[in-house]
């Protein structure tokens, strides 16, 4: 279907604009069409069509007429006029101004001033991590510190609050599936554990059951810790 591609202006808005329609397209239908773009209504507006140049040529008068009855071509304008002043909003000096006060202004929640605060805040917290986090920063890098101090076959000597201190050899330094951060798999000297170097179906090293435990870096001191005979528990 062949089409036209015009431009559209009015006395209604400063805006202009460029279409494309077809060569059947009547009068009356391109003020429908118009009404939606420019605002200026069917029933007052009168159509001018003008040259590339925005010069008059004539009115288009003829609501059945199309655009290829009327010699429309591309580069053509068209210029909606429409003839009721109260449709005319280009004069905004005409129009009624609301001014509100500085101190009801400061009142509302959902004032400009009001959401840009809101976003300087949201920026400034993303920007700035919490002092909670950095704390929990600083804890996870010493961990990882005290761990990789730790090598597996190493004796050690594990003091944990509240219970004596128990010697064993370290069967297992990093991360496991059962809590975060990093743990030391420890087989103990005597059956004093809590598992056989297995958690939730995991094993991470192998002992006698009741043997071994997970416990954490912090509590774990390497050196020479020879395993205690009776006669050491004698004297």
């Amino acid at each position: 279907m062949a089409v036209v591609s015009i431009g559209i202006s009015s006395n209604v808005s400063s805006l202009t604009s460029e279409k494309r329609y077809p060569v059947s397209t009547t009068i009356g239908q391109l003020k429908a069409r118009l009404e939606l773009i420019t605002g200026a209504s069917c029933s007052t507006v009168k159509l001018e069509l003008r040259d590339s140049d925005n010069k008059f040529i004539r009115f288009l008068d003829n609501d059945q007429a199309t655009l290829e009855d009327c010699g429309i071509v591309d580069g053509m304008i068209v210029h909606a006029n429409d003839s009721n002043p109260s449709r005319e909003f280009t004069d905004v000096s005409k129009v009624e101004k609301y001014e509100m006060s500085e101190e009801e202004y400061s009142k509302r929640a959902d004032s400009v001033r009001v959401f840009k605060e809101k976003m300087k805040q949201m920026q400034q917290n993303q920007s700035a991590p919490e002092e909670g986090d950095e704390e929990e920063e600083r804890k996870r890098k010493e961990e990882e510190e005290l761990a990789k101090s730790i090598s597996v076959g190493q004796r050690c000597l594990v003091t944990v609050k509240k219970d004596l201190p128990k010697r064993g050899t370290v069967m297992f330094v990093g991360k496991t599936h059962f809590k975060d951060g990093y743990w030391v798999g420890v087989k103990y000297d005597e059956p004093v554990g809590k598992n056989d170097g297995s958690v939730e179906g995991k094993r991470y090293f192998d002992c006698p059951m009741k043997y071994g435990s997970f416990v954490k870096p912090g509590t774990v001191q390497v050196g020479d810790y020879p395993e205690l005979s009776l006669s050491d528990d004698e004297m």
